[in-house]
């Protein structure tokens, strides 16, 4: 691979990882699509509100949280992704095929999501005001998500 590639599809990787961040991790919190509806709604809504964001820029963040949760459930497939992993393992020796299999799913569902969530992301963030994308970036150095003590 290019360097170039790499670094953005790290780039890429951590800034899925950041806006995750923002939105939640629904699926594990939740048991049922209707709560994690309901939960990524409030996670929009608490961002919406620390952002102050108008009607407009809440649309597009609402956006880009479907987007990204439509990339987590394809990243997670059909199946328990921790037991998937730990299958691997199951036996004396690590199924190398399966791992190989694994890592191609995972990043043919990345490269098959990533424009949709570059895409979405850059229609909220250039749709910031500057004091807005600031807070935005402050959020990112703190490595932490937007909750009730941040």
């Amino acid at each position: 691979m290019k360097p170039w590639f790499q670094r953005s599809l790290v780039g890429l990787f951590g800034g899925v990882l950041v806006l995750g961040s923002i939105v939640g991790c629904a699926g594990q919190r939740h048991g049922g699509d209707s709560d994690s509806v309901e939960f990524r709604a409030r996670m929009v809504e608490r961002v919406g509100s620390k952002l102050d964001l108008d009607a407009v820029q809440q649309q597009k963040l609402s956006a880009l949280a479907n987007a990204l949760q439509a990339q987590r459930e394809a990243l997670r497939g059909g199946g328990d992704p921790r037991a998937q992993f730990k299958a691997l393992f199951a036996g004396d020796k690590l199924d190398q095929a399966a791992a190989t299999r694994l890592v191609e799913e995972k990043t043919t569902a990345v490269r098959a999501g990533s424009p949709e969530i570059i895409a979405a992301a850059a229609d909220f963030f250039d749709h910031l005001r500057p004091a807005q994308q600031q807070k935005v970036r402050e959020f990112m150095d703190r490595g932490r998500r937007w909750g009730r003590h941040g």
